[in-house]
């Protein structure tokens, strides 16, 4: 099997209190040395400047329907939107550390980041000005300007005028910049922004990183499409929806500025999300798992009420598609008839000119990945990154079918290595090395910010430990298979990798989203699932149960329907016997950010699950040592 990695260094030995680690392994396009930068670029306000002079005629920003304080902190709130572009540029030319304030964390969490990282000035999306009037109090010591990206009214500037805090709506604030100014020189080396990640736990962390770092990550995704699939064009549309509060789009969104692409920004409401996306017709398109499988999960119930021809012509196309491409063929080569005849439906589903799709933020469900390659007509690529890598640092291959299920290999800026992890079994010099997952390069971060104790605790002897558990394949791509934080003792002593299991009980068709729960007083597993509406409310009507949605998840018999279900799905996947669920809750209402039970990318936050599920949980373990009294 054709090799995607080089080893560049050998593996060390458990030595010193320190446990095992494997080979270093780069990328096959970067054998001889990782990414250089080009001298030329300093920051990405040059992938801008070099992008207006090659590109003088193309549309930069679209949607429906400046000063001298070189090293400030400028926060940017709000949904996507050319202003959010415009700030970022903006910062970027004056050589500014732009700090996204989280759109989805509420006034709290925008009042720390703030104060945490001294923001002097915020641009702001008209709908978010009160809630940063609301926190001026508490934040005003450092925050000395509000720019809306609209309007902003009288009342709104004497409120901020009484904390000393200068308002201007985005007009007013435009005609007092100068054309004439010389802009300060920027290096490799400045920070270009802090970017707080949420967290599972605590308090949001500052990721710094480097104009370097973040140039990096975009030239290093030009080299690998360049390679492997063909480079980003003026001629290309990007759709603008995934938040860029977060580095994955804002990477994505900035790959297209330096190739001259057009990005178009959907209304901010997910209820014309797909109507936005049709107008818009993009040619790149990025998501993550819950969008992809929303997409699949729609298209499988329309061939499954298309009739039984219908059905069977697509499951005909769809296995002589697979075949083909598994035995080597390009996704374009492998069935163009039955693209014409039958894929053609599912591509318009996304506008119908996609030709590049990436997912990223969590792994995508396998059978969901195989589909997208299959029926999309286009090519797919899953990646793997945190914030502190400045987004991917894994990608699959465009076409390169055997890397299904995996996030691929390292980018042209990182080294990788796994780590042995001998508490939950993971040796990194085994047969098949399995370990923790971690990264040395050009890419990574500087540091968190005023958190010396937290940079210190994950950067080790120059290696940044991502805390996932990844298992490398033979072709040199890596496979995630688990989280080193996620995983507890039973009373019985057995260890439970929560995240892996959960990944393999959301496998039934029956529920949207599960949280397993266990601890070391107690033998079983309980969980807390949100069951799939229309699939609960069909057995409903086959057996005869009436009353409405959260009736039924109230209703025993519901709730040992689901749990049968999600121990026969365990029992398919070879789950043992102290892995299954005993109890279950059935919660009508899904898992969200206001409640704080997930982070923006839907990652559950088990602290705060247990928390507020308490009394629940202490309940279904009464039930379930009852069963076995």
């Amino acid at each position: 099997m054709e090799s995607y990695t080089v080893k560049v260094e050998e593996s060390r030995p458990a030595v010193d209190g320190k446990p095992s680690a494997g080979p270093v392994y780069r990328c096959i396009y970067a054998k001889d040395g990782l990414m250089e930068m080009p001298v030329s670029f300093e920051s990405p306000w040059d992938f801008f400047s070099e992008s207006v002079k090659k590109n003088p005629k193309n549309q930069m920003l679209g949607r429906r329907q400046v000063v001298d304080n070189k090293g400030d902190k400028c926060g940017i709130y709000g949904v996507n939107s050319p202003e959010w572009i415009m700030a970022m540029e903006a910062c970027n030319s004056q050589g500014i550390s732009y700090v996204p304030l989280y759109d989805s964390l509420g006034a709290n969490a925008v009042e720390f980041i703030i104060n945490h990282a001294e923001v002097s000035i915020a641009f702001a999306q008209e709908s978010k000005i009160p809630a940063i009037l609301s926190c001026l109090s508490k934040c005003s010591s450092y925050l000395k300007t509000v720019v809306s990206f609209g309007n902003i009214s009288s009342t709104q500037k004497s409120e901020a005028e009484e904390q000393g805090v200068a308002c201007f709506s985005w007009d007013e604030f435009v005609q007092m910049g100068s054309l004439d100014h010389e802009l300060p020189q920027k290096r490799k080396t400045d920070i270009c922004t802090i970017m707080y990640t949420s967290g599972t736990t605590g308090e949001p962390k500052g990721v710094i990183l480097t104009n370097g770092a973040f140039m990096g990550e975009v030239l290093s995704m030009d080299q690998l499409l360049a390679e492997t699939d063909e480079e980003g064009t003026g001629d290309d549309v990007y759709f603008s929806f995934l938040p860029l509060a977060h580095i994955f789009d804002q990477i994505v969104e900035t790959y297209c500025i330096y190739r001259g692409a057009s990005i178009g920004f959907w209304q901010g409401d997910i209820r014309y999300l797909i109507e936005d996306l049709l107008v818009l017709m993009p040619t790149i398109f990025c998501g993550v798992p819950r969008v992809f499988d929303r997409i699949y999960t729609g298209v499988m119930d329309k061939i499954e009420a298309g009739g039984l021809l219908k059905k069977l012509l697509f499951q005909y196309a769809y296995n002589y598609k697979l075949r083909n491409m598994e035995k080597g063929l390009r996704q374009d080569e492998a069935a163009p008839r039955f693209d014409r005849l039958v894929f053609d439906k599912i591509k318009l589903a996304f506008g119908g000119r996609v030709r590049l799709m990436l997912s990223g933020a969590a792994p995508l469900p396998k059978h969901v990945e195989e589909f997208l390659r299959v029926t999309c007509c286009c090519s797919l690529a899953q990646g793997y990154g945190l914030t502190e890598s400045c987004g991917g640092c894994f990608t699959s291959i465009a076409n390169v079918h055997p890397m299904i299920g995996t996030v691929g290999v390292p980018m042209t800026t990182i080294e990788a290595r796994l780590e042995s992890v001998p508490e939950m079994g993971y040796d990194a010099l085994a047969s098949v090395p399995c370990g923790e997952i971690c990264l040395r390069g050009k890419t990574l971060f500087s540091g968190y910010h005023k958190r010396e104790d937290l940079t210190k605790a994950v950067l080790v002897d120059g290696w940044f430990h991502t805390g996932d558990i990844g298992e490398w394949q033979p072709d040199g791509a890596m496979k995630i298979i688990d989280r080193k934080k996620n995983i507890f003792k039973l009373s019985q002593g057995e260890y439970v990798a929560v995240e892996s299991i959960e990944g393999l009980y959301s496998r039934c068709p029956l529920i949207t989203s599960i949280w397993v729960y266990g601890n070391s007083f107690e033998s079983f597993l309980v969980a807390v699932v949100v069951p799939e509406r229309k699939a609960l409310e069909d057995w409903a009507s086959s057996n005869q149960e009436t009353g409405d949605f959260s009736a039924l998840c109230n209703n025993s018999k519901s709730r040992k329907y689901i749990l049968d279900e999600l121990n026969s799905t365990a029992k398919k996947h070879q789950l043992r016997g102290f892995e299954m669920l005993r109890a279950v809750h059935l919660e009508p209402k899904p898992f969200d950010i206001e409640r704080d039970l997930v982070t923006p990318t839907f990652k559950l936050k088990r602290p705060q699950l247990l928390n507020y599920y308490k009394d629940i949980i202490d309940q279904l373990y009464k039930e379930g040592n009852a069963k076995t009294a």
